[in-house]
């Protein structure tokens, strides 16, 4: 082979293994592919939640609160919201017609009275014709016919004051029944609570035992605050695993960060056989205002009570994040595709996670970081 060709191949060779190491040094140099997570915050009681279940706040009690009485309505003093003391007066309908009724009724009674006194009267007075005529009637100065119309009028007196007591009663109880018929058109609150509907207005027929379209059932619904609690379905298979007065936390759609304290119940004896679920009930240990019915919540049944040191949430990561440089444990936090070394204090295993202190929630960690991974070095996401 000639001189001038063995050096040209040299060259090309030379020249390939410099192309071969210059692509090397830029892909060592380039941005290297890693893998994420989010530093989240968790709540301690998590290590020990025996299974979550999902449900509705509800009011224990509750009513829909109307009149067995019909009529307009012409007086409504509550809105939605309104806090009710039990015994005030929520709403008056139109008492005109039972009104006149009642004082009808009152004046019947007066007259049953007015009776009764005559009917005393005429009792006396046959009375004293009576003891005169039972002296007289021995001594022949009357006839016998005259002393016994005497006794059958003393006895016809006696039986009407009997007839006439009969009827102020009579006329009483139908009194009663009219006051009870003026004192319907009056709705009052059944208990203590806050008003979560509003049904009718001013101007409405309430007509409670009726479907007419333009009627009204009831006029508001209340519901006794204090007595809130939670109702979730649990799988019928987890059943066993609930006792009554099992600790609980409860946490709202509402209030995400608050965690409140929660006591099982009770357990409705029966299974919805379409879901398969048995519905527990959990009330709220401590009340709070902020509470409200048919807010969603989610219920985590616990092995035991959360100590009040754990109420608190804390920051946990995957623990591959957390690695040991030079003695310290470290994370990387990627910010703009840049890797930067921070240091972190770990503490209890919850659950998956590891609780550690220096960084916060939000925060993209690398996940199980290689000795590649320094302060500073490019990354970019890994390609799943």
């Amino acid at each position: 082979m000639p001189r001038r060709r063995r050096n040209w191949l040299r060259y090309v060779v030379i020249a390939a293994i410099l192309v071969a190491l210059i692509a090397v040094a830029f892909r060592l140099a380039g941005p290297q592919a890693v893998e994420t997570a989010t530093v989240t915050s968790v709540y301690p009681s998590q290590s020990y939640t025996l299974l979550n279940a999902t449900g509705y706040v509800v009011p224990q009690r509750k009513a829909a609160v109307a009149s067995k009485g019909q009529g307009r309505v012409e007086w409504l003093g509550v809105l939605e919201g309104t806090p009710v003391k039990e015994g005030q007066i929520i709403a008056r309908l139109e008492s005109n017609d039972v009104a006149a009724s009642l004082l009808q009724a009152q004046a019947q009674v007066k007259v049953a009275r007015a009776n009764l006194e005559l009917q005393r009267a005429e009792l006396k007075n046959a009375e004293v014709d009576l003891r005169r005529y039972r002296i007289l009637a021995p001594q022949g100065a009357i006839p016998a016919t005259q002393y016994d119309a005497a006794l059958a009028r003393f006895d016809k007196a006696n039986a009407s004051i009997n007839s006439d007591e009969a009827a102020i009663a009579s006329a009483q109880a139908n009194a009663q029944a009219a006051q009870v018929a003026v004192d319907q058109t009056v709705i009052r609150a059944p208990f203590d609570g806050v008003v979560l509907e509003k049904h009718a207005n001013v101007g409405d027929n309430i007509t409670p035992f009726s479907s007419a379209s333009d009627s009204k059932g009831a006029v508001v619904t209340i519901a006794d605050m204090k007595t809130l609690e939670v109702e979730a379905d649990v799988a019928e298979s987890n059943i066993s695993r609930i006792a009554v007065e099992q600790p609980c936390e409860i946490q709202l759609d509402a209030l995400p960060d608050v965690r409140f304290a929660g006591r099982v119940s009770r357990i409705v004896p029966t299974v919805d056989r379409s879901k398969a679920t048995v519905l527990v009930k959990v009330r709220f240990v401590d009340r709070d205002a902020r509470v409200l019915p048919e807010m969603s919540a989610k219920v985590a049944f616990l092995s035991k009570p959360v100590p009040p040191e754990e109420k608190k949430a804390v920051v946990a990561v995957q623990p591959t994040a957390v690695v040991t440089r030079d003695g310290k444990k470290v994370v990387y936090a990627v910010e703009h595709d840049t890797a930067r070394e921070v240091p972190v204090t770990t503490g209890e295993r919850i659950g998956d996670l590891l609780a550690v202190q220096g960084v916060k929630p939000g925060d993209v960690l690398v996940l199980a970081p290689g000795d590649k991974i320094r302060d500073g070095a490019k990354v970019t996401l890994a390609k799943k």
